[in-house]
């Protein structure tokens, strides 16, 4: 088992290198950043002092090995716009996506375990099929149009909640649900599809027949062994809301890296968007690692092997 995880955890590590590089070169090649950097009337011989000061006139290799040995030595560099401290900059937003995340999280796993499980139960009946229609409406729906949705009827409308920023407890509410809801769908149906399969199987006919009743032969064995594909997409939906989050923090100025990174494309901040990009892909590896882990725990025949 752990040389299954350190294989996994080395396959995602090449491929967080191969995204990094791959930024790397998209971003260098999208346009000279030190034009943003100088007033609309410097000269030409401004310009070229300040891209060589930056480092710009050298090449893109000797430009991609400079980070890398940065980056080697935990060093995130220092930000070509706001001329702080890379590093500095993303851990004064991580903690405000991670809020978001884990509260969308916990609105999908709240609406969408439920709706599966009740999917599953229900099969056939027209309360399946409703559900059914709400959770493909959920998923449907894109996160920037349901999000104005919520502000309109919530904020504006209803007056209930905050429809933007991050000043309050409550102003989490709006951004999580419509970041959430999408995630819900996936939730829903992997549970809906582990729950009929279970349920199929032998092991429930066998406990219907030493007499528990079909809510009980749920309740104590179908969840359990029903968990482990949904475990899969927990620990992979954490890192796909924080890659998400970049729309709904827009639409709701709440200050994550989903909003750092699309002010820093704009203002062709490279460094600090290859930080983003190396932040969402460390945590991947991470809740991959989670996901094998809880494998083992959940299902014994991991643990003990081939």
């Amino acid at each position: 088992m752990p040389r299954h995880i350190a294989g996994r955890v080395g396959q995602a590590l090449v491929a967080a290198f191969g995204v990094l590089s791959i930024v790397f070169v998209v971003l260098h090649l999208s346009g000279d950043p030190t034009l943003l950097l100088v007033p609309p009337d410097a000269s030409a011989a401004q310009i070229a002092e300040l891209r060589h000061a930056l480092g710009f006139d050298r090449p893109l290799l000797a430009q991609y090995l400079a980070y890398l040995g940065q980056l080697a030595h935990f060093d995130l560099g220092q930000s070509l716009v706001q001329r702080a401290p890379v590093a500095v900059i993303l851990a004064a937003r991580i903690p405000y996506t991670v809020e978001l995340a884990l509260a969308a999280l916990a609105v999908a796993i709240g609406l969408g375990l439920p709706a599966g499980i009740a999917m599953a139960v229900w099969r056939g009946r027209p309360a399946a099929r409703l559900l059914a229609v709400v959770v493909l409406a959920g998923q449907s729906l894109p996160t920037f149009w349901s999000g104005i949705l919520l502000i309109l009827l919530f904020g504006v409308t209803l007056g209930w909640l905050p429809t933007s920023g991050a000043d309050s407890a409550s102003s989490v509410i709006l951004p999580a649900v419509a970041l959430g809801l999408v995630t819900m769908a996936g939730f829903a149906r992997m549970m809906r599809i582990a729950m009929l399969d279970e349920l199929g199987r032998d092991y429930v006919a066998a406990a219907r027949a030493r007499g528990l009743s079909r809510g009980a032969a749920i309740l104590r064995h179908v969840l359990r062994n029903a968990a482990i594909p949904v475990v899969t997409i927990a620990a992979l939906e954490i890192g796909n809301l924080l890659a998400g989050a970049v729309i709904v923090e827009t639409v709701f100025a709440w200050p994550g890296i989903g909003q750092l990174a699309m002010q820093s494309i704009a203002a062709r901040d490279f460094l600090v968007v290859q930080a983003v990009v190396l932040f969402v892909s460390l945590v991947y590896i991470g809740m991959n690692l989670l996901a094998d882990l809880a494998y083992a725990w959940i299902d014994p025949r991991i643990r003990r092997g081939p």
